[in-house]
């Protein structure tokens, strides 16, 4: 399975190789492409579409998101991000972010 650098350096050369746009003036094209193929992934399984499908339209979105982090700074170290990123969610309280809180999950007053 290859590593986000690896899966980041083969779209680099997919992009290069099928002459798509490669210059950070790309970058907000690019996001918004990601953007649509997301929508796509959710329509897709909306619509109860085969899960490969629903899937492939996923990958679009990560190919999509490697190649603006490409152009964005070529130096950052994906791998050692995603993992900075996992470890700072772990750190987070429970359910955080999902719209919970302590509030939300007691019994409403008879107030």
């Amino acid at each position: 399975m290859p590593s986000f650098e690896e899966a980041r350096k083969k779209v680099g050369e997919l992009v290069a190789a099928k002459g798509f746009g490669n210059t950070p003036s790309e970058i907000p094209k690019k996001l918004l492409f990601a953007f649509i193929e997301l929508g796509e992934a959710g329509d897709s399984w909306k619509k109860g579409r085969p899960k490969e499908e629903t899937i492939e339209e996923l990958i679009d979105v990560i190919f999509y998101v490697l190649d603006a982090s490409r152009l964005i700074d070529p130096a950052a170290d994906l791998d050692l991000a995603f993992e900075k990123k996992l470890a700072k969610n772990y750190s987070r309280p429970h359910r955080y972010g999902e719209g919970f809180s302590d509030e939300a999950e007691r019994p409403a007053s008879g107030s």
